[in-house]
């Protein structure tokens, strides 16, 4: 466990990271993970949108870049309605991305080269063009309680209401008036995304035999999608309103969700799935498997799914930080969640993922900080999970409201539409500075390509002496290699603008990153303040930073230049 001490003007976490880990779990306790957005990754066909095969043809840069694990937003078979996330065939691939006999080869391909490969799950809610919801709709037995449905109020005047006042995520009532039916149905999401009724059976063994079907396929684990959002109060009571907010009641933050996520029974479904991959692996003698969580709430609602196996996603990273943040913020929000791990768990840390704008957007001035939380991240303990993109430092695109393709701007409107949409982290892969960035043959892409592609791109990078890539190549062989980040113990302290870790090991020499949040040059006697050597020098440094490999420095007089972030071993 990680205890914290706040001093004065600095904060210090002392910790020790060494846990008691199976045999199985090893392997991914320093893992790094990529994520790839399969529509925007590779096109193979010249169709604009990216596909497993394209997929499958750039998997030399997932190894190259030092990642050693992949995981994949939905590619089932969908409308598209949200983008893969309503799904109407949960065995089959979405006809854009290709077969599952292209699915086949991109995992045998991902075993030579020893990358895991993980797929993103959407358990929660289905299309509404899946087979088992339009079954429901006309009650066809067993699928006629598959879904969350509700009788009609009535107003004072006899006109049909919502059963409650829940809201969607997209905005809106979370209730669709079906006619056929003659009831509404639920929906977190979008009304094409109809939730899923856990409370029959029925619904869990499903959902348990579709995981099944891609563990058979040799998948590595699941990253799964919302799982507390499973159920919802079952007296299905009005949510209160958020105090002192000025949205619109139709905004999804305009009430307090306390009926409708992190219900209790969402932990034993988490604890069945545990089971079901442990006696996968157990049958055919083989790896653990992996069980990501998408959860994003409080720490209390996140941490407990640990305690039935799995490995909730820490969005601290993503939400609780920004550009305007302190280096004390950075300490204050590090230092919470390792403090909350249950002792023997492996922390994780969410870099950037589709749904959040791109790390160079989200914590600078350009390329300016690029560097700065793959850093971070990579000096600390646990697995490190990036966005395909933030390794080269790819930026926002910014989109007019006509050019919107992602639901949730565009029913936010054009006056709001900004505050929304996800189009802008989600461009395609800038691969070189040939036709669409390399991403396709096609001159017209599902996104626009962003327009500084030809001076921001991998080629480019791979080339250069010093490049954003290069930098995370370092980072990534550091962390795999380094027993110090292996096994260390973890210090986090600040002073003024300045944010460190140091990772100690009894026999090995610290390993000492530095971050200076502000934008003019900070002077530190780090040796006396760290209790480091006085010598040390730069494994590797952010690349505006002016700083670069081998330099040496004087700790007790340490120079570190403005924005700069810098590894000193």
């Amino acid at each position: 466990m990680w205890e914290i001490a706040i001093l004065l003007s600095c904060i210090s976490v002392a910790s020790s990271n060494t846990v008691s880990i199976q045999n199985g779990e090893k392997e991914w306790t320093n893992n790094i993970v990529y994520q790839i957005y399969p529509r925007s990754f590779k096109d193979s066909n010249g169709d604009g949108i990216g596909d497993i095969r394209g997929i499958t043809s750039k998997l030399e840069h997932v190894k190259d870049s030092g990642a050693d694990t992949f995981y994949l937003s939905p590619i089932y078979t969908s409308p598209m309605k949200d983008f893969g996330y309503d799904v109407s065939n949960y065995t089959d691939i979405h006809a854009e991305f290709g077969t599952l006999e292209d699915f086949d080869k991109l995992v045998a391909r991902a075993k030579e080269l020893n990358l895991k490969i993980i797929l993103d799950f959407v358990p929660n809610h289905s299309s509404d063009e899946h087979e088992w919801f339009q079954k429901s709709i006309n009650r066809i037995a067993p699928y006629d309680d598959y879904y969350v449905w509700k009788d009609p109020k009535f107003g004072e005047n006899g006109e049909r209401l919502p059963p409650n006042n829940w809201l969607s995520l997209f905005g809106h009532s979370a209730w669709t008036w079906n006619e056929k039916r003659q009831q509404y149905y639920y929906h977190k999401y979008l009304a094409a995304q109809p939730d899923l009724n856990y409370r029959n059976p029925n619904v869990p063994k499903e959902i348990e035999n579709i995981m099944e079907f891609w563990l058979e396929r040799g998948i590595d684990g699941f990253r799964v999608d919302s799982p507390n959002l499973l159920y919802e109060d079952k007296e299905f009571r009005d949510e209160p309103r958020r105090p002192d907010t000025d949205v619109p009641p139709t905004d999804y933050s305009y009430l307090v969700h306390i009926y409708t996520r992190d219900v209790d029974e969402c932990i034993p479904v988490v604890a069945s799935w545990r089971k079901l991959l442990d006696n996968f692996s157990a049958k055919h003698n083989i790896s653990k498997k992996w069980l990501l969580l998408e959860v994003w709430g409080s720490i209390p609602n996140t941490i407990r799914f640990y305690n039935v196996g799995a490995d909730p996603f820490n969005f601290r990273l993503l939400f609780e930080i920004d550009r305007n943040s302190t280096a004390q913020d950075f300490a204050r929000v590090v230092g919470n969640w390792l403090n909350a791990i249950p002792q023997g768990q492996i922390a994780n840390w969410i870099v950037g993922n589709h749904d959040n704008h791109h790390i160079a957007s989200r914590f600078g001035n350009g390329s300016d900080r690029a560097d700065q939380i793959n850093m971070m991240v990579a000096v600390l303990p646990g697995i490190m999970m990036v966005y395909n993109g933030d390794e080269i430092g790819m930026v926002n695109r910014e989109f007019t409201f006509e050019e919107v393709v992602d639901p949730y701007g565009c029913q936010a409107g054009p006056e709001r539409y900004h505050l929304y949409y996800r189009d802008a982290q989600r461009t395609p892969y800038q691969w070189d500075n040939s036709t669409s960035a390399g991403f396709s043959e096609n001159s017209k892409t599902w996104l626009p390509v962003h327009e500084n592609y030809k001076v921001l791109n991998l080629e480019l990078q791979k080339k250069a002496e010093i490049s954003h890539y290069k930098v995370f190549q370092a980072l990534a062989s550091l962390k795999k290699s380094s027993p110090v980040l292996q096994n260390g113990t973890t210090e986090i302290l600040t002073q003024k603008d300045v944010f460190v870790i140091v990772r100690r090991l009894k026999g090995y020499r610290p390993i000492v990153l530095l971050i200076n949040f502000s934008d003019t040059t900070s002077e530190i006697d780090a040796k006396s303040w760290l209790n480091i050597p006085k010598k040390m020098k730069v494994y590797t440094a952010s690349v505006m930073s002016g700083l670069r490999k081998d330099d040496k420095f004087n700790t007790s007089r340490l120079t570190l230049p403005g924005a700069a972030t810098v590894i000193l071993v």
